[in-house]
C-alpha cells in the first residue's frame, strides 16, 4: 500500500501505511458503536435481524388477513350482502349445502363476529354439520338464528355438539323448522350454554314428548329470560307431559318473556301453567293468545295472577272468552299493579264486558288496549274514550260502531301520544275523514308512526283529499288504504292530494293502495316519488306486468 500525503494549512504530513490501516478500522468501529447491539444479534445463524424478521411475519399475517377478509367480502356480495365483521346476515339467500361449506371455512376471517343469521335457507337441511364443524373460529357469537332452514335431528345433534365452542351465547332462535319435533331436542339436552337468555322454537311441531325435554332443557339455564315456544298445538295434548314442562320454570326464575300462543292449551293445561307461576316472579309479558280451549276456564290462571306483581303486558287474544271469563279476569287485574298492556281482542264478549273492565285497570299507566273485532257497543266505545287519552296505540278494526263516531274518539286525544291508529273495516264516513283531518291539522297526531284506514270504502274522495292536505303527520312510517280483495275504485280524485302529501313525509317506508284504481300516467308518478324516497309500494297492478311485486298484506277478520 502506498503512503498519502494530506495537505494541511501550507504544508503536508506524510503518513505511513499502518497509520492509514489503522484509522480505517478506527472509522469503522465508530460506526458501529452507535448502532444498538441488538439489531445485530440474530435468533440463528441466517444473520436475519431479529426485529426485521418479526416485521415480516407480522406483514405475512396481515397480508393473510385481509386476503381472507377479501374471501369474505366477495362471498357476501355474490349473495348481495355487506360485510360486517361484527353481524353476518344470511337470511333469505337461497344458500345451498356447497354455500355453507363455503361460509364455514371463512369463519376464520371473522374472529370479531357475534351475530350469525342464516335463517330461511331450506337448502341446508340435513347439512349443518359442515357448519357447525367450524364454530370454534367463531367463538364470540352471542346470537344464532337458524329459522326455517330444514333442520333435522341429525342437524340438532351436530348443533348440539358444537355449542362448547360458542360459549357466550345468549339467543338461540330454531323457529319454523318442523322436522324438530318427536325427540329432536335430545341432541341439545346438557349442551346448551349457562349464558342463554333466549331459546325460541316456534312452530317446530313439538309434541308431548317435546315438553318434557323442554323441562329437562330449562333446568340447565337458570339466566334464561326469553321463551317462546308459540305455535306448537300438539306441546300440551298430554297433561302430565306439560305439567313437567310447567312445573320446570322454577328453575328459570329469571324468565320475562313466556309466550304460549297457539299451544293447544286446555283448561288442564292452564290449571297446570297456573300453578307455577309463583316461581316466575320476574314475569313480565304473557302470551297465551289463540287458545280457543281455554273458553270458560279463565279463573285457572286469574287465580295466580297476583304471584305477578311484575307483569306488564298480558295476550288473550283469540281465546273465546266467555262472560265468566272476563268477569274473573275483571277481578285479578287490580293485582296487577305494573300493567301497560292487554290484549283480549277478537273475543266477542269483551264488548258488553267493557264498561266493566276499564275501571279495573291502571288506565294512566296503560299503553295498549287492542279491542278489533270485540263487537263494541255504543256504550263501550263512549266508555273507551276515557282510556284513550293514555293509549299508545289504538286499534278498533272491524268494529262498526266506530263508522260515524269517530269524532268522539279523536277528541279525547292528547297532543304527540298517540303513535299507532288502526281503523280497518270499521264503515268511516267522509266526515270521519274530514274530522281525522282537522286532528292532524292541529297537531295531535304528530308521533304517529302507522296509520290503518284500509277496507273503509265508504269514504268519499273530499274525505281522502282532506286528510292528505291536512298535514301534521312528518312522522308518518305506514299508511294502509286498501279496499277488500276482489273491490276497486278509482282514486283519480285525491292521487294529487297524496303526491303533494309526500314530500313532508320522510320516514314513510310503507304504503298500501290495494284495489284503487288510476291512470297509467298517475300509477308511474306515484311509482317514481316513492322509488326516489325507498318507500315500498303495495298496489296490485292488473293492467301491468308488476302484479307479482305488488301483493296484498291484507286478510279478513278471523271473527267475521
Amino acid at each position: 500500500m502506498e503512503s498519502s500525503d494530506v495537505q494541511r494549512g501550507g504544508g503536508s504530513l506524510r503518513r505511513s501505511p499502518f497509520d492509514l490501516i489503522m484509522n480505517q478500522i478506527r472509522r469503522k468501529r465508530a460506526a458501529s458503536d452507535r448502532k444498538p447491539l441488538g439489531r445485530f444479534l440474530s435468533r440463528d445463524r441466517t444473520g436475519i435481524p431479529e426485529d426485521r424478521e418479526e416485521r415480516g411475519a407480522a406483514e405475512g399475517a396481515e397480508s393473510e388477513c385481509d386476503a381472507g377478509w377479501g374471501r369474505v367480502c366477495v362471498f357476501l356480495q355474490r349473495l348481495g350482502k355487506k360485510a360486517d365483521s361484527r353481524s353476518l346476515n344470511l337470511a333469505h339467500c337461497d344458500l345451498t349445502a356447497t354455500d355453507l361449506l363455503e361460509l364455514a371455512t371463512l369463519l376464520q376471517f371473522l374472529p370479531q363476529l357475534e351475530e350469525m343469521d342464516v335463517s330461511w335457507n331450506g337448502l341446508i337441511g340435513g347439512s349443518l354439520k359442515a357448519l357447525t364443524s367450524h364454530l370454534q373460529h367463531a367463538g364470540g357469537v352471542r346470537a344464532l338464528r337458524l329459522c326455517s332452514c330444514r333442520l333435522d335431528a341429525e342437524d340438532l345433534a351436530a348443533l348440539g355438539e358444537a355449542l362448547g365452542c360458542v360459549p357466550l351465547l345468549e339467543i338461540l332462535d330454531l323457529s319454523w323448522n318442523s322436522g324438530l319435533g318427536g325427540g329432536a331436542l335430545q341432541g341439545l339436552l346438557g349442551k346448551l350454554p349457562p349464558p342463554l337468555k333466549e331459546l325460541h322454537l316456534v312452530s317446530c311441531q313439538l309434541n308431548a314428548a317435546d315438553a318434557t325435554l323442554l323441562g329437562g332443557l330449562l333446568s340447565g339455564l337458570s339466566g334464561l329470560c326469553v321463551l317462546d315456544v308459540s305455535c306448537n298445538p300438539q306441546l300440551s295434548q298430554e297433561v302430565e307431559a306439560f305439567r313437567e314442562f310447567s312445573s320446570s320454570l322454577c328453575h328459570a326464575a329469571s324468565i320475562t318473556t313466556l309466550r304460549l300462543q297457539a299451544c293447544g292449551l286446555t283448561e288442564d293445561g292452564l290449571h297446570a301453567l297456573g300453578g307455577s307461576l309463583h316461581g316466575l316472579p320476574s314475569l313480565r309479558q304473557l302470551d297465551l293468545s289463540c287458545n280457543r280451549g281455554l273458553s270458560g276456564g279463565l279463573s285457572h290462571l286469574t287465580l295466580h295472577l297476583s304471584h305477578l306483581t311484575h307483569l306488564q303486558s298480558l295476550d288473550l287474544h283469540l281465546c273465546c272468552h266467555t262472560h265468566t271469563d272476563l268477569q274473573d279476569l275483571i277481578q285479578a287485574l287490580p293485582s296487577l299493579p305494573a300493567l301497560t298492556e292487554l290484549d283480549v281482542s277478537s273475543n266477542k264478549e269483551v264488548g258488553g264486558a267493557l264498561h266493566s273492565l276499564l275501571p279495573a285497570l291502571p288506565l294512566t299507566q296503560m299503553r295498549r288496549l287492542p279491542l278489533n273485532s270485540c263487537s263494541l257497543s255504543q256504550e263501550a266505545f263512549t266508555a273507551l274514550a276515557v282510556c284513550v287519552p293514555y293509549l299508545r296505540s289504538v286499534d278498533l278494526s272491524w268494529c262498526k260502531v266506530v263508522g260515524g263516531h269517530l269524532p268522539l274518539l279523536l277528541d279525547a286525544l292528547q297532543p304527540a301520544v298517540l303513535t299507532e291508529l288502526r281503523l280497518s273495516s270499521c264503515e268511516l264516513t267522509t266526515d270521519d275523514l274530514q274530522h281525522l283531518a282537522a286532528v292532524c291539522r292541529r297537531g295531535l297526531l304528530s308521533s304517529l308512526l302507522v296509520l290503518d284506514l284500509s277496507y273503509n270504502a265508504s269514504v268519499g274522495d273530499e274525505g281522502w283529499s282532506a286528510l292528505f292536505a291536512a298535514g301534521g303527520l312528518g312522522s308518518l312510517q305506514e299508511v294502509d288504504l286498501s279496499l277488500r280483495p276482489l273491490t276497486s275504485a278509482p282514486c283519480t280524485a285525491w292521487l294529487p292530494a297524496l303526491l303533494c302529501a309526500l314530500p313532508p313525509l320522510p320516514a314513510l317506508t310503507r304504503l298500501s293502495l290495494q284495489g284503487w284504481t288510476s291512470s297509467p300516467r298517475d300509477r308511474k308518478q306515484l311509482k317514481h316519488c316513492l322509488r326516489k324516497k325507498s318507500v315500498l309500494l303495495e298496489w296490485d297492478s292488473p293492467n301491468e306486468d308488476e302484479t307479482s311485486s305488488f301483493k296484498s298484506t291484507n286478510q279478513e277478520s278471523p271473527e267475521e
